[in-house]
């Protein structure tokens, strides 16, 4: 063998990744002010159940580690989750810093914070243990 001669290595074929997303319009820019505004926390869910009367709706309840005690937070995501206990424990982003809103008669403390919809849909979540009320940054 020629050792000026390099081989190239086979091509491995590339995994199967997410779908390609249809190019949105891109949102108008802010401030760092401004995002400095939102108040993205880690909570541990303690309990989740479905909203009578909805096919969308999950109440659940939420560990930030305040003195107040869990928050309720009231989200759309029932079609992504195979049952609403499964999120029982789950660590998740939460915008913690939101107006309280009633829905469906249910106030709501907070908003899930997650990315995609229908097929990529995807909740976001540390990569290990936290406490809970862990802020991002």
């Amino acid at each position: 063998m020629n050792p000026d001669t390099q081989t190239v290595p086979e091509e491995v074929p590339s995994q199967p990744g997410p779908e390609t997303l249809p190019e949105t319009p891109p949102a108008p820019r802010i401030s760092i002010n401004d995002l400095a505004k939102v108040e993205v926390k880690v909570g541990t869910v303690l309990t989740a159940e479905n909203v009578p009367d909805t096919d969308k709706l999950i109440k659940l309840s939420v560990d930030f580690g305040e003195e107040s005690g869990p928050r309720q937070i009231v989200s759309g995501i029932a079609a992504y989750v195979e049952s609403a206990g499964d999120l029982v424990g789950r660590q998740l982003a939460f915008v913690t810093n939101l107006q309280p809103r009633t829905i469906k008669g249910l106030e709501s403390n907070g908003m899930l914070f997650a990315v995609g919809n229908d097929d990529s849909f995807a909740f976001l979540t540390p990569d290990r243990q936290v406490a809970p009320g862990t802020s991002a940054h």
